[in-house]
């Protein structure tokens, strides 16, 4: 296998997420965000950590995209922090914020790196959370005007815009679990949050084609490929209810298919949120969708689970071998999510905007030698090529992620990136992956 077996046009990418790397929490006027407030509340994330300083990407981002070029890797994203650039998610507007995506931006392309920014990596100002957050039908305004300034701002140097990251996680975990921020729980919080970023999806979309005509606009999912635990009916029937909750809810209003509420009743409690006209605000013709897969699911009936009644079966309860966020090590679940996704006609492109793996690291004599991880990516990547030669159209594969980071609730346990950071003196050691990556697709 070889990087010239994927075409010349293939886009070969490593991604980030601003609050996971960037630090600086309230450097030069930035506002406090969702994840600030609640990675400071005891007990909410893994061994008490936070992400005032994280890899401190703000202040050292020179360093980092120097390792990107050296890396040879061609396109960079990241997220831009929303209360970065609006304190209070409104205007007025931060303008060292916006120096700060100015100097990014122009760093990644003065080293001829394509910056590829996302607009919502998760980290929505505390202050608009304060006024219902996604739970509120303004947020689709607030949204669309940080979407303006932002394209106003960058779109005369960006080529490839994302709307969003992973709506699905961040409405599940945020509100509906509580395990993310901002910490809510029920069906009262999770499904006007899921309408609303629908509509604020789309509605951004339509933002940066008016603004930025000549960039190609995506956004990206959340997506696992979903087993039944056994070939019997209710297994089955369980698995196809949980691919529906996994996959399929926040796609398909966006490709103009509506919610799959048919299929799964329980997603009619969102209609309750639906304005006349939601139908044809709910859906955007974007020029491309990114796909972030992992590991697989396992799925099996339970009668005890409101509701799905469906529950997965734990990797670790399966006897297969496990990443460090005890997922299972299932490279080869790549394939049938890029099939599933080709099969929706309304898709035009697919990246695959995040991939990768957690393992427990270790450096010996200066060196981080992670054959697990190089072994994943390896076997990822030769399953993204089996896809696109039987005629899927999947264009690119962005590596998550370059530096080892803020891994969200479980703190800085587990380490996902092409690059080893020491959190206490910010070292940087890339990884035997990251040589790996980088040979493979050098030019």
């Amino acid at each position: 296998m070889n990087k010239e077996l994927f075409g010349a046009d293939f886009k070969w990418g490593v991604s980030t997420a601003a609050f996971q790397i960037e630090g600086g929490c309230d450097a030069e006027g930035k506002g406090p965000s969702i994840w600030d407030i609640f990675s400071n509340i005891k007990g909410k994330i893994k061994d008490g950590h936070h992400a005032n300083t994280a890899c401190d990407f703000y202040n050292i981002y020179e360093r980092d995209l120097d390792l990107v070029q050296s890396l040879h890797i061609p396109n960079f994203r990241f997220s831009i922090a929303w209360s970065r650039i609006m304190p209070t998610g409104l205007k007025p507007v931060n303008q060292k914020g916006l120096d700060y995506y100015d100097r990014v931006i122009d760093g990644c392309l003065e080293r001829g790196i394509e910056p590829w920014p996302t607009l919502y990596h998760w980290d929505l100002p505390h202050a608009l959370e304060l006024k219902g957050g996604w739970t509120n039908r303004d947020v689709v305004n607030w949204f669309s005007d940080f979407t303006e300034v932002c394209a106003k701002q960058y779109g005369d140097r960006i080529k490839h815009w994302m709307v969003m990251n992973e709506p699905m996680v961040f409405t599940g975990a945020g509100y509906f679990l509580g395990l993310h921020a901002p910490g809510r729980t029920g069906l009262k919080n999770f499904f006007p949050a899921i309408h609303h970023a629908v509509l604020s999806m789309a509605e951004g979309g339509r933002v940066l084609r008016k603004l930025c005509p000549q960039a190609e606009i995506g956004t990206t999912f959340s997506c696992s490929h979903v087993e039944p635990y056994s070939q019997r009916a209710w297994d089955k029937s369980a698995a196809n209810r949980a691919d529906i909750l996994f996959n399929r809810l926040f796609i398909e209003p966006i490709l103009g298919l509506g919610y799959p509420d048919k299929e799964l009743s329980l997603l009619k409690g969102i209609r309750k949120y639906m304005l006349p006209g939601d139908e044809d605000k709910m859906s955007f013709d974007f020029d491309f969708i990114g796909i972030q897969t992992y590991t697989r699911e396992v799925i099996r009936f339970s009668l005890l689970t409101p509701y799905l009644h469906a529950k997965l079966v734990k990797a670790e309860n399966r006897d297969v071998p496990l990443t460090s966020m005890k997922w299972e090590v299932y490279p080869e679940g790549i394939y049938p999510i890029i099939k599933k996704y080709d099969a929706y006609p309304q898709i035009k492109k697919i990246y695959i905007t995040e991939n990768g793996s957690a393992f427990p690291d270790a450096v010996v004599q200066g060196h981080v030698d992670d054959q697990e991880r190089l072994a994943y990516l390896e076997t990822s990547i030769e399953q993204v090529l089996k896809a696109k030669n039987e005629g899927c159209k999947v264009e690119g594969y962005f590596v998550w992620t370059l530096t080892d980071n803020f891994e969200w609730a479980e703190g800085y346990h587990p380490r996902f990136g092409l690059v080893h950071v020491d959190f206490d003196t910010q070292e940087r050691i890339i990884k035997s992956s990251g040589k790996w990556y980088a040979d493979f697709i050098k030019p």
